[in-house]
């Protein structure tokens, strides 16, 4: 690990913020702030702050000595001058006489000497920055310094690295008691340079910036080099090459086994995305043979509880030949994860006179033999931190176990951090949404009516696939759509591209729970006259696409044994042809029976299928060349015809839209088609 520090980088910062009237030692503070963050190895996912001790005047105009400090919510790869709020430091020092504190009266206490009462609030270890005396301090979670500090001889191995110029403070629980501890032990000798905390990370701190981000370089730098120097041994493989399931289908027997009933998802499922991560380290430690021992002992940070839960699951070779075996295994394995995590909140809430309420139990984290790891999380954000802290977490074990032997907090100090209401904070931000968790797959996802679906799936808390044979316009779509919209590559006309897509979703978010088959195309002529390859190519988008799409979704639905929903584009032409319409309508009318035997075939697999007949939506297939034709066609005026039904309004792209959301939210309707067509008494049901 090297210093980052430029002198160039810094001045230009300092010219950037110079103009807000930031002073020097505040743009440091920036600065260092910021090359700490941009390394995962230090940082990780919050798992770090910084602090000043400065001044900063309020809105009086009255100068305070203050503690700017990273503020919840901030990264420090990019923080600016809001992430570092300022608090009284005053009022902070009067706590040190004081013997105890509640959290909660500590975060009060804290939030309520902010300069600005609209500041993010302030980091839970605030007290620990504010009562050491140093102008700046650094606090990073380093994996190297986590990979001895874990270690089992992990105190004395921190004296034998840094000697007389650190001290070491025994695992306390963050908050007011490891600030107390943290000063206790610095009083102790007011010569040391940094902190190390056991099980939990390090402190750094001079009287600037750049000496006080460099010591945690070269401290950190110290603690790589006795890794380096003493490893000694590595994990054994205990798996026998064989050939395995494709990722796309673990990821999706998983997803299906952790899931648990939820009453404000859209169908009473609570769901999660998993993603999947492999490389050699990875395969080395989920192949070793004494995987079960090492994984299971816990986290190497507290803050990483919140994240991964306590411990991961452990699933063995997912062979090719024998998927139901391993599909068994899985479900029984979560089973038992959920028994197991449920025993251990019982046997650690009596502590709190049963005053906690459980989380839930579905594991965070699946480690596979053979293939990796694989990450849940209720969005995929949070998969990719769970899976981040994973694999942080694989690095550093195999480190301390190379060096004789990894050990984390115990059972009761796991519970405490894991339910402690500060770190919980953390995660309940946002409404519940019914689609959270939810993969939406939708096709002709880069024209008008996929757009509006896709962003309004993804409006009501979906993970959108946004599929079209124009890669370029669905990652366009997506742009404009914004987060939890991604583009995918498909020709629906070509099985193997439809394959290929699934597979990928699949791999992508874990799973598929609804599908929009919505890609479609018009032809027109009369039924006797048109060449028979134009009624073909009609077919092959407008019936056999709608086949090859629903068949692949059902394949990974099954797979995940937890329902899901087909929904389908027709068209008012299925019911109600049109004048040299036939090679639009005839396809059209095969689906709506499509429809109906998909729902008659796999009920019986929780999956519903239904349709929206939408009339006259102004888009790429109904373009101002067809619109122009097909008033023509009833005698109308293009105004009328896109307005001829009983309300007089045209209908929107939008509108269609809802409907399809519509039938997704309804969990115990299926073989339904729903009009969209502002009242057409000639082309409804019969």
């Amino acid at each position: 690990m090297i210093s980052l520090w430029s002198d160039n980088q810094f001045k230009s910062l300092e010219n950037d913020l110079i103009d807000k009237e930031i002073h020097d030692d505040l743009i440091e503070r920036i600065y260092t702030t910021r090359l700490l963050g941009q390394d995962s190895n230090l940082v990780l996912h919050g798992g770090g702050n910084t602090s000043l001790k400065t001044k900063d005047k309020d809105v009086t105009g009255k100068i305070h000595d203050v503690l700017r400090i990273k503020g919840s919510g901030w990264d420090m790869s990019d923080i600016q001058p809001a992430g570092l709020p300022s608090v009284k430091l005053g009022p902070l020092l009067k706590l040190k006489n004081i013997k105890s504190i509640t959290d909660q009266e500590m975060v009060n206490y804290v939030r309520s000497n902010l300069l600005d009462i609209n500041s993010p609030n302030p980091s839970v270890e605030s007290l620990l920055h504010a009562f050491l005396p140093h102008k700046f301090i650094d606090h990073t979670h380093a994996s190297a310094i986590l990979s001895l500090t874990n270690h089992k001889n992990g105190i004395n191995i921190c004296k034998e690295i840094l000697g007389d110029s650190t001290g070491i403070v025994p695992y306390v629980m963050p908050g007011f008691e490891l600030a107390k501890k943290a000063l206790h032990v610095y009083e102790q000798n007011r010569k040391i340079t940094s902190l190390i905390l056991m099980n939990h990370g390090i402190f750094t701190f001079a009287s600037n910036a750049k000496e006080s981000y460099e010591n945690m370089i070269f401290t950190v730098n110290k603690f790589e080099d006795y890794i380096n120097k003493n490893r000694k041994n590595f994990f054994i493989s205990n798996v026998k090459v064989d050939k395995y399931l494709p990722v796309s289908e673990v990821a999706s027997i998983i997803r299906g086994a952790c899931t648990f009933k939820d009453e404000f998802s859209f169908d009473g499922i609570s769901r999660f995305i998993v993603t999947f991560r492999s490389n050699q380290k990875i395969l080395n430690y989920v192949n070793g043979k004494d995987l079960s021992r090492y994984s299971q002992v816990g986290v190497v940070t507290p803050d990483h509880i919140i994240r991964t839960k306590h411990i991961p699951l452990l699933l063995s070779e997912p062979i090719l030949s024998d998927k139901n075996k391993f599909k068994e295994e899985a479900s029984i394995a979560v089973k038992k994860f959920v028994k197991e995590y449920k025993s251990y909140f019982i046997r650690n809430n009596i502590r709190y006179e049963l005053s906690k309420s459980e989380l839930d139990p579905i594991p965070r984290v699946v480690l596979v033999k053979g293939i990796g790891l694989f990450a849940l999380g209720r969005s995929l954000k949070e998969a990719k931190i769970a899976a981040d802290i994973a694999e942080n977490t694989i690095d550093i074990i195999t480190d301390s176990e190379s060096l004789g032997g990894f050990e984390s907090i115990s059972e009761s100090d796991l519970f405490d951090v894991e339910y402690w209401s500060l770190e919980q904070a953390k995660l309940l931000k946002g409404s519940k949404l019914p689609f959270d968790g939810v993969v939406v797959a939708v096709t002709g996802g880069g024209g008008e009516i996929g757009s509006e679906i896709s962003e309004l799936f993804v409006k009501y808390g979906a993970h959108v696939a946004v599929l079209d044979i124009n890669y370029n316009l669905a990652k366009s779509i997506c742009s404009n759509i914004g987060r939890n919209a991604f583009p995918f590559e498909c020709d629906v006309t070509n099985n193997e591209s439809v394959v290929l897509a699934f597979e990928n979703i699949t791999r992508f978010f874990g799973g598929i729970d609804i599908v929009v088959s919505n890609a479609g195309a018009a032809w027109e002529g009369k039924i006797g006259e048109v060449d028979d390859s134009i009624l073909r190519e009609s077919f092959e988008i407008n019936f056999f696409s709608h086949q090859t799409v629903a068949s692949n979704a059902v394949k990974v639905m099954k797979n995940q044994n937890m329902g899901g929903v087909l929904l389908f584009n027709i068209s008012k032409q299925a019911i109600n042809p049109g004048l040299n319409f036939g090679p639009y309508g005839l396809p059209k009318a095969a689906t709506l029976f499509l429809v109906r035997q998909y729902a008659l075939d796999h009920a019986s697999d929780g999956i519903r299928s239904n349709a929206v007949n939408p009339d006259r939506i102004r888009s790429g297939m109904l373009n101002n060349d067809l619109i122009s034709s097909r008033s023509k066609a009833r005698g109308l005026t293009e105004k009328e015809y896109m307005t001829a039904n009983l309300l007089g309004k045209e209908i929107k792209a939008k509108d269609v839209a809802l409907a399809f959301v519509h039938q997704a939210l309804q969990s115990k309707t299926t073989a339904d088609v729903t009009t969209v067509d502002g009242g057409n008494i000639s082309a409804i049901l019969r």
